[in-house]
């Protein structure tokens, strides 16, 4: 193992994880206004519906994939007597489908901020570099799941992969896991790491603030303003 696998898989998922927290704790107390999407709907409505709700539905269910393909090891899901063999094949069924949703939002996202010039005035080197990102990990998690998943005859990250992440968090990183995978996990892995060190400072923050309180508050109550004027001159004759 040489130095730089070290400091990609055992310094860099650290580094990450920190700027990642306390990135957030800055940038709330620095910089609540700026706490926001930056939406740019004023300018253009029509192609951003289309996109984000696309690129959302992959995204949650890509999500999920992975929290369940990282967090579950093998062992569990033989115990419950799921074969890897069933286990890949709705992998491939499931990401392909999940990551083809998510791939069709991104690019229309992409297709209409570069066709719009107003769109690109807003655009800042951040949404830049957050969207290179972003599109390097859908693009090679497209090739793991229909390249080597589904094309190549599979791989099974989750003897390699999956349990170095669970040791990352575990606090006992082995390097020599991540390393034996094939270059396409690793370009995956690392443009993660990037995007996570970089979300704090992105109009990525925007994630964690979902209107929960929405659901619970009380009803708004609208009168006619005309009404109001009316009752108002009735009370005075």
């Amino acid at each position: 193992m040489t130095r730089l696998d070290t400091l990609l898989w055992e310094v860099l998922p650290y580094v990450a994880i920190t700027v990642f927290v306390v990135g957030h704790i800055w940038r709330y107390r620095t910089d609540q206004v700026g706490w926001t999407t930056r939406s740019s709907q004023l300018l253009e409505s029509r192609r951003l519906r289309a996109g984000v709700l696309l690129f959302h539905l992959g995204f949650f269910a890509v999500l999920g994939g992975h929290v369940l393909g990282i967090l579950v090891p093998e062992s569990v899901t033989e115990r419950a007597g799921v074969t890897e063999d069933m286990y890949h094949a709705v992998s491939v069924v499931a990401g392909t489908g999940s990551g083809t949703l998510m791939l069709v939002g991104f690019v229309l996202l992409m297709a209409r901020r570069g066709a719009d010039a107003r769109l690109r005035t807003v655009t800042t080197r951040t949404d830049k570099l957050t969207s290179v990102l972003l599109g390097v990990m859908i693009i090679t998690g497209m090739y793991a799941t229909v390249g080597e998943n589904l094309i190549a005859g599979g791989y099974n990250y989750r003897e390699t992969v999956a349990p170095y992440f669970r040791d990352v968090f575990l606090l006992r990183p082995d390097a020599s896991l991540v390393t034996e995978a094939p270059i396409v996990y690793r370009l995956h892995v690392i443009a993660g790491l990037l995007l996570y060190m970089l979300w704090p400072f992105s109009r990525l923050v925007h994630a964690w603030s979902v209107p929960v309180k929405y659901l619970t508050r009380s009803n708004i109550l609208y009168r006619r303003r005309g009404g109001a004027a009316r009752a108002a001159a009735r009370s005075l004759t």
